[in-house]
């Protein structure tokens, strides 16, 4: 009997792959080490300027809102580079979105984007990072000197001089203090690679306790979402029955009751009550037809997003500009949020804001979002009511675990940008 031999590809790959990250992780250190000392000085004076000079002419304010820029770009660098060596899996560091339009929302968006955790998670591990860059580039000085040590017999006499210790020794010396300072400082440098992978970890990486709380608040959030979107369109279509098909409805049967009693003695005008309930009746139709559309679009599940989105642009009353650019589909519930912020914003477009033009632009995100943005010339002013349609949209979105933004100042242009997960 022959027995085949064990694979030794994935035996020889794992001590590689760990020598491989081990050497991208001192790299990194190093670049840190002088790309981090550049930006806690840029944070140092930005801080020192904008609390000296903040009740000069508010200038300091300036400077202290570009203080917190800084620190989000340095915080995402780290994240960036972390998940990138590591592949923890981190979700990129975005910046907070504005709560409410205006100038007291960006206010508040600025104070949250302060005092946001992962931010100064990021913010502490490029600290140690550049910490530990610095012992890096140190220790890596360190090698470099002893391994001339090692060739000191090949180009000095019978002394030579540590570079260290700044002390003349014999060649033999030397050479035995080049061998234990290579073995030093590598035993050293690969120390401090593992040590950046377990204090990046430790920062960066949430606990199972605390994913599982913020995935559980998530869930609620989600959940109040969808109940008060529910209740919203719960709402919409109670208002758009008895305000427009039922009336219609009672219209018609009036109607018919008036030519019921006037067919024997006047066909003439009976015949013409018919005609007018006929009309009326049709018109019942395409109101519940547009009703019915509002509450599910079948062209989205047969055709897709783009072809939906070209049929109700055709539908609009303002003119609309598509710019769809999407790969294949997304998940169901994706589409179906995208495509109802999209109709309902251009309902509003035509109902409120006087438009004359829209634009609604579509993108497949490389982070594996839904992306869309409509905008419009009109007045401007909107704001999120209760049982409003806006109300309507942000629950939707929420509830398909998505983001909103709206810009709407008064005079105009609005423009509202939402972003789905595509896939569930």
């Amino acid at each position: 009997m022959t027995t085949s031999p064990a694979p030794a590809v994935p035996a020889a790959t794992a001590p590689r792959n760990k020598a491989l990250r081990v050497l991208g992780a001192l790299a990194q250190l190093a670049a840190m080490a002088v790309a981090g000392t550049v930006l806690f000085s840029i944070l140092a004076v930005l801080l020192s300027l904008g609390l000296s000079l903040l009740l000069v002419l508010g200038i300091g304010a300036l400077f202290l809102i570009a203080f917190i820029y800084v620190l989000y770009f340095t915080g995402w660098l780290e994240y960036g580079r972390a998940d990138g060596l590591y592949d923890y899996g981190l979700p990129s560091l975005r910046t907070r979105r504005m709560p409410s339009p205006g100038f007291g929302g960006w206010l508040r968006m600025l104070w949250q984007q302060f005092i946001d955790g992962p931010m100064w998670r990021g913010v502490a591990s490029a600290a140690i990072a550049t910490v530990l860059g610095s012992v890096v580039l140190w220790l890596v000085g360190t090698l470099a000197a002893g391994i001339a040590l090692l060739f000191s017999p090949l180009y000095s006499g019978e002394s030579v001089r540590l570079p260290w210790l700044s002390v003349t020794t014999a060649t033999g010396w030397a050479v035995v203090a080049g061998v234990v300072a290579i073995i030093v400082s590598a035993a050293l440098l690969v120390g401090i690679a593992v040590l950046d992978g377990v204090l990046t970890r430790a920062i960066l990486v949430p606990s199972e306790e605390a994913m599982l709380a913020e995935r559980a608040r998530t869930s609620d959030v989600q959940r109040a979402g969808a109940v008060r979107a529910s209740e919203v369109e719960r709402t919409r279509i109670e208002r758009d029955l008895h305000d427009g098909v039922q009336p219609r409805l009672v219209s018609v049967g009036m109607t018919l009751g008036l030519a019921q009693q006037k067919i024997d003695s006047d066909p003439d005008a009976a015949r013409e009550l018919i005609a007018e309930a006929h009309t009326s009746t049709k018109a019942a139709i395409t109101e519940l037809r547009q009703l019915a559309r509002g509450i599910h679009a079948s062209v989205l599940d047969d055709r897709g997003l783009d072809a939906a989105l070209s049929a109700l642009a055709a539908r609009s009353h303002v003119p609309v500009h598509l710019d769809i650019r999407v790969d294949g589909r997304c998940t169901r519930e994706a589409e179906a949020a995208v495509y109802f912020a999209i109709a309902e914003s251009l309902t509003n477009a035509a109902k409120h804001s006087r438009a004359s033009d829209c634009r609604v632009t579509v993108r497949n995100r490389e982070d594996g979002t839904l992306w869309a943005r409509v905008e419009d010339n009109g007045t401007g002013g909107a704001r999120v009511l209760p049982g409003g349609g806006l109300d309507g949209i942000f629950n939707r979105i929420v509830a398909a675990r998505g983001t909103v933004r709206l810009d709407s100042p008064v005079g105009g242009p609005t423009s509202l940008e939402v972003s789905v997960p595509c896939a569930s």
